[in-house]
């Protein structure tokens, strides 16, 4: 499996935007769907928004769709998440799944690699 890490993470305003980062170490990652998943405090990790191998599919969750688009560049072995309108509520840690099948799945178990995860803090 792939050695993923987040970055991008930190303090944010109300309405305000962050972008997240996530870098592989794997050779072959142009393979791999990649996601993100949040884990807020006292909560489950949920699924946040996911981009098939290609980059030509994508899918995200109900709360973040039409504000948070997922990307991918594989000549970097990257994935990017570009967080918008960011929410009080939002705040929580990112974290970077990669699913060899190349598929998005919803849940983590669909994701065998994952990175440590970055901090977001929504706060005025």
């Amino acid at each position: 499996q792939a050695h993923l890490v987040e970055t991008g993470g930190g303090l944010a305003q109300p309405g305000g935007s962050l972008r997240l980062s996530c870098v592989s170490s794997g050779r072959t990652f142009g393979d791999f769907a990649m996601a993100w998943f949040r884990q807020g405090p006292g909560k489950e990790r949920e699924f946040v928004a996911g981009i098939n191998w290609s980059g030509r599919s994508t899918f995200y969750g109900d709360a973040v769709r039409g504000r948070f688009p997922i990307s991918r560049d594989d000549t970097k072995s990257k994935v990017y998440l570009q967080m918008n309108g960011l929410r009080s509520e939002e705040a929580a840690g990112y974290f970077c799944g990669g699913a060899r099948a190349g598929i998005i799945g919803l849940i983590e178990r669909g994701y065998g690699s994952w990175g440590q995860g970055t901090q977001v803090t929504v706060s005025s």
